[in-house]
């Protein structure tokens, strides 16, 4: 395969047919001084303005939600990727993403901070004509507006485009006139600027409208009783003649489907930074809680079943940070690439977004779960206590389980992650086929044993890129055999998709810890050692049996049987000794009594 150097960017999906040099990757433990800095703030924002007061902020006591999101404008968060000159501080893509995880701590308010500041306000910076961002963008960065999004409807929640909101030019041309019903529509109930989605007469996909509160014309059912996350505000929003002026249309017309999935990419990895951050904290919560609670004369941080939930809990969190930070930096050296060639820094992020977008929906579907693992295992070390509203992992098992339905659900997301990169194949865009057609010749050899590599990681670098070759080898067999039905297929393409995730972030975390062992030794990263070969171990594991799963489900005969032989060679492992590895990881939490990789 061939390898990416430390000087040439990497192309969304390419992870999956080409290798990464560590050097070329950026991770965590390179945050410069501002950077470092920005993240305290946040921190010490939410110690002091939102941790003490999640009760009242679950209550949505009367202007509690606003006057936070405004004291967090005061700080900049609201407009950090924003240009100066719409009062903003134009940091780059990866403090923006730092900021998101330190922010996703904090609970409803987490929701309401991103709703704001990605799908509330993005739409207007980045496809808003000068004249729209002049007018909105400067109020929404420094909270002087809150705004909303309205995409869903009653029937089209994952099917967006088959929306009903209807929006009628006017008779005099000055305005559109906007109908319809929204639903789950976060921050609702005090936004002051909306983002609305309708079909302009009997066009077949959706436009996209600035539509102000005092436009008219707006009514708001009661908020949501939720099931978590109940201090975001989660109304339903109809239009009855809404009179939007033309010049509001946002973009062109028939651009709102463009608009919506582009803000959904750029939402997808977001989210994966808001659940780092709250798995965080609840991981040091889970530590906290074990090394304080003692039972038959011993903390509980000292037996064997919750030594393995802190390290499972930590291996999963740096694992997602990991990957996180590595399409991160690759979204952020794609815009100045595409800056470089003439862009706007606005198009140049919607492209970087764009061109990653694969691995957006990787990192959403992986961050939710790793939080949803987290939360869930939170709850089980607390114990009794765990399920009392009185202690702190109620309110974050709760809060949690939204993310796998927020910015798509997780199967929708699946589905997109193998649908993206095969059509990236058939575009040419993506070199997919002449390493399949290397993997289905090197089924019918004699493997090839050679001398052992002795340099570093080399077992844990052969088993990654046997995974590739899986992968290549069932993708490739599956859209061979189903052709134009491979689409129905979804337990299929959920099994790839899982055995991408499980390479992408695998490959991710081994490239971190080769790096930071150049930065600092490898004496002073052997639990960070130890979490990558478990992840990586249990990965090989995982993607055995989806591997058959899905061979299993459309194969037959002597083609399946040598598909099943494929499947071993490519996930098989050396014996290592994951018990005395989470140990050792554990022991790290247990001591520094928090998260602290």
């Amino acid at each position: 395969m061939e390898t990416i150097n430390a000087n040439k960017t990497l192309k969304g999906g390419e992870f999956l047919i080409k290798e990464t040099l560590a050097e070329s990757i950026f991770i965590p433990e390179e945050w410069n001084e501002e950077q470092r800095m920005i993240a305290q703030s946040c921190t010490d924002f939410l110690a002091a303005e939102v941790w003490p007061n999640l009760d009242r902020i679950d209550a949505q006591e009367e202007g509690l939600m606003q006057s936070l999101l405004s004291k967090a404008a005061d700080l900049g968060l609201l407009g950090l990727n924003v240009p100066e000159k719409y009062d903003g501080f134009e940091k780059d893509f990866v403090t923006s993403m730092l900021v998101l995880e330190k922010l996703g701590a904090g609970h409803s308010f987490a929701v309401a901070f991103a709703a704001h500041t990605g799908i509330g306000l993005m739409p207007i910076l980045y496809y808003g004509n000068e004249d729209q961002k002049n007018k909105y963008v400067a109020k929404l960065a420094n909270g002087q507006w809150k705004a909303s999004y309205c995409l869903t409807e009653p029937g089209a929640g994952s099917d967006a485009n088959s929306g009903k909101t209807k929006a009628t030019l006017s008779a005099d041309g000055k305005h559109y006139l906007l109908n319809g019903q929204k639903m789950w529509i976060t921050n609702a109930g005090f936004a002051d600027i909306f983002i609305v989605f309708a079909k302009i007469d009997n066009d077949d996909n959706l436009s996209a409208f600035i539509v102000e509160k005092t436009f008219g014309g707006i009514t708001l059912n009661p908020e949501e009783h939720k099931l978590g996350i109940k201090g975001s505000s989660t109304r339903q929003v109809f239009f009855t003649d809404c009179p939007v002026p033309v010049e509001n249309l946002l973009s062109e017309r028939q651009f709102g489907f463009k608009i919506a999935v582009n803000i959904l990419n750029l939402g997808r990895i977001k989210l994966a930074a808001a659940a780092l951050g709250a798995s965080k904290e609840t991981a040091s919560k889970s530590v906290q809680y074990a090394n304080e609670r003692q039972q038959f004369g011993r903390a509980i941080s000292k037996y064997g079943a919750i030594k393995y939930k802190l390290a499972e809990q930590a291996i999963r969190i740096f694992a997602c940070e990991s990957a996180l930070y590595r399409a991160t930096q690759n979204i952020e050296d794609a815009i100045k690439e595409f800056e470089a060639t003439g862009k706007t820094h606005e198009q140049a992020i919607l492209k970087g977004v764009e061109q990653f977008a694969p691995e957006a929906a990787i990192l959403k579907v992986f961050g939710s779960e790793v939080l949803d693992y987290v939360v869930d295992e939170g709850v089980q070390i607390y114990g009794g206590m765990g399920y009392s509203a009185d202690a702190p992992m109620e309110r974050a098992y709760r809060d949690a389980r939204i993310n796998r339905i927020f910015e798509g659900t997780n199967e929708i997301n699946r589905m997109l992650i193998v649908d993206m990169l095969l059509k990236r194949a058939m575009k040419n865009e993506l070199n997919l086929m002449e390493p399949a057609m290397k993997v289905q010749q090197e089924l019918m050899s004699i493997p090839d044993f050679g001398d052992e590599d002795e340099s570093l990681f080399a077992a844990e670098k052969k088993y990654l890129r046997n995974f590739k070759k899986a992968i290549l080898m069932v993708a490739g067999y599956a859209a061979q055999k189903l052709m134009m039905d491979l689409g129905k297929e979804q337990e299929v393409l959920m099994n790839i998709a899982d055995m991408v995730i499980d390479l992408y972030v695998g490959e991710s975390t081994l490239l971190r810890v080769e790096k930071m062992i150049g930065l600092k030794g490898e004496a002073a990263c052997e639990k960070q050692v130890a979490m990558m070969r478990v992840f990586i171990n249990d990965a090989a594991d995982r993607s055995n049996k989806n591997g058959k799963e899905a061979l299993m489900s459309f194969a037959e005969g002597d083609e399946l049987q040598m598909m099943l032989m494929g499947i071993k060679r490519f996930t098989k492992t050396n014996v290592f000794n994951n018990k005395n590895a989470r140990r050792t990881i554990a022991e790290g939490l247990i001591e520094a009594g928090k998260y602290c990789y």
